[in-house]
């Protein structure tokens, strides 16, 4: 144990270790496959030292909270098995296998067991990547953040809202619910990715519009798939739904739709995920292996896993601050005598950002959502003399 461990809780409590059959021999030539430069717990006697790691893979086997989803309990181990046989390209990101959290012997021991694991690995400035299991351990995500005082943003691929229905428990349908309702509440901004009209109830959509959360219909974001960097790139957790992808991608989903989001669509968000400087906890939810065709969901979340490094081991602090001069400053005159909208794009990364610093809230916590992740598209939109969406929902926010 080194000197900055020892002032750290102890979480082998809560996790159990890698089982054997996760590694197995590797089906394509070459070296350096993950199962085999991965640095993994894998007896109760040897948890691995955590100073110096960036990300900490964790399976979920916790189905208690699942909706008609029996059997993602079992998930976890076939998405480690899939992602052991990828390459790793990465000698500058330092990732470790914790193995899955402890299932307990009531689903609030799981959550408690969950929340714990987080925190401290939070505290390290360790990033955990979650996979198997049920959507509802969002919501222990959420509680990890209520210590440090300050507003997160949520976004969520997910072709339904989880709201569930009224004083409905917590489970994958309801999370979010329970997330709104949480008190002390800390949500700053909550965005769905990819909702399916025909799955939705137009009560639901007005409650979200009135919440002035962020809706984006699958067919929307379909045509143009970079439209969901700006959204992803505001979130401090993603939480993915793999229900959000279509069957012939995805078919280890029990409620698996026949649209959706493609491989290829879920590949480049979750590497927008990784590029993400401050988002700090990701996870991948509702898969089924009893419901999987020769491994294809679990072989498509360990892809997802892959770019989401590639994405993490580019990342760079391009976010905007008041006093930075990393940013070109546009002003956009809309209407006459109106306020400006003001635009900033990064020198380096060529990221949209809107500048909303002129709004000078009370409340100290809202300082750090001054500046709203845009695409071009808000700032050519706002050329035509049209005022961006993006930029009067926020507005509202922080009024």
């Amino acid at each position: 144990m080194t000197y900055l461990s020892q002032f750290y809780m102890d979480i082998s409590l809560f996790l159990e270790p890698v089982p054997d059959k996760c590694f197995t021999a590797n089906v394509r030539p070459g070296k350096n496959t993950f199962g085999e430069t991965l640095t993994v717990y894998k007896n109760e006697e040897d948890f691995p030292d955590l100073e110096g790691f960036q990300l900490a893979l964790i399976g979920i086997k916790e189905e208690r909270g699942a909706v008609d989803n029996h059997g993602c309990a079992d998930g976890a181990d076939y998405i480690r098995k899939a992602f052991y046989k990828l390459f790793n390209h990465w000698e500058n990101v330092k990732v470790v296998d914790l193995g899955n959290i402890k299932t307990g012997q009531e689903i609030s021991d799981t959550y408690y067991a969950l929340n714990q694991v987080l925190t401290e690995l939070l505290k390290l400035h360790i990033l955990p990547i979650l996979f198997g299991g049920s959507q509802d351990m969002t919501y222990s995500m959420y509680q990890v953040y209520e210590p440090t005082g300050k507003l997160i943003n949520i976004a969520s691929i997910d072709p339904l809202f989880d709201l569930g229905n009224d004083n409905e428990g917590l489970n994958s349908r309801s999370y979010l619910s329970h997330i709104i309702l949480h008190q002390p509440n800390f949500l700053f901004n909550f965005t769905n990715i990819g909702y399916q009209s025909y799955y939705v109830d137009t009560e639901s959509i007005d409650l979200m519009k009135q919440l002035l959360f962020d809706t984006y219909r699958l067919g929307s974001l379909k045509q143009n798939i970079e439209l969901t960097e700006p959204l992803i790139r505001n979130a401090n957790i993603v939480s993915i739904d793999m229900s959000a992808f279509r069957a012939a991608d995805a078919p280890g989903v029990k409620n698996a739709s026949p649209n959706g989001f493609n491989g290829e669509d879920a590949c480049r968000m979750t590497r927008y995920a990784g590029l993400n400087f401050k988002l700090s906890s990701i996870g991948f939810f509702e898969y089924n292996p009893h419901y999987d065709i020769n491994s294809r969901t679990a072989n498509l979340i360990a892809e997802m896993i892959w770019y989401f490094i590639e994405g993490y081991s580019s990342r760079q602090d391009d976010l905007p601050t008041t006093e930075s001069n990393d940013f070109k400053r546009y002003n956009v005159q809309i209407g006459e005598g109106e306020e400006n909208v003001v635009f900033l794009c990064h020198k380096t990364t060529g990221k949209w950002w809107i500048d909303m610093s002129f709004m000078h809230a009370d409340d100290p916590r809202y300082e750090r959502h001054h500046f709203i992740p845009c695409s071009v598209e808000d700032y050519e939109q706002a050329m035509r003399n049209e005022l961006p969406d993006k930029w009067w929902q926020f507005y509202q926010k922080l009024m």
